[in-house]
């Protein structure tokens, strides 16, 4: 077994669909990014990366590289899983934070908890997703940006 941890952060404020977990969220401003900008995507990935010890998203899929340009951020969850596949990995279970002053996630996290779930191959109840609010602190409680940070524990495939 092997566990890896993400985090990732992005401005917000970008006239452009807001993006979390792979769901089009209602609210009228969207986070900065070379590709969807999706903060939850993006977690999971360097956490899946970095537990079968395989660098991070930055050195898999550069924001350098126009291929990735306004990407769907599930692509990267995609082909990273094929690269743990290959290794030998599976993921076992995940547990996500999103840091959001707003907008409040509370109404959406069971629908996102579905839709990680399926999109790893795992049973709902080997995803989990907390929504925690800065407390008006820093750039994330000022309503500037949104972060999440992501643990994953993998094991060889049998």
């Amino acid at each position: 077994m092997r566990v890896g941890i993400g985090h990732d952060t992005h401005r917000l404020g970008a006239l452009r669909p807001l993006i979390l977990g792979g769901l089009r969220i209602d609210y009228p401003k969207g986070l900065h990014g070379h590709s969807d900008a999706d903060v939850v995507l993006h977690a999971l990935t360097d956490a899946m990366l970095g537990a079968a010890g395989l660098g991070d998203i930055g050195d898999a899929y550069p924001d350098t590289d126009p291929i990735y340009k306004d990407a769907d951020s599930a692509v990267f969850v995609r082909e990273t899983i094929v690269k743990l596949n290959q290794k030998g990995y599976r993921v076992v279970n995940v547990d996500v934070t999103i840091f959001a002053q707003e907008p409040k996630l509370g109404t959406i996290k069971g629908r996102m908890r579905e839709h990680l779930a399926a999109m790893l191959g795992l049973e709902t109840d080997a995803v989990n997703v907390k929504a925690k609010t800065g407390e008006k602190v820093g750039s994330i409680g000022r309503g500037e940006a949104i972060g999440c940070q992501v643990a994953v524990l993998i094991d060889a495939c049998v």
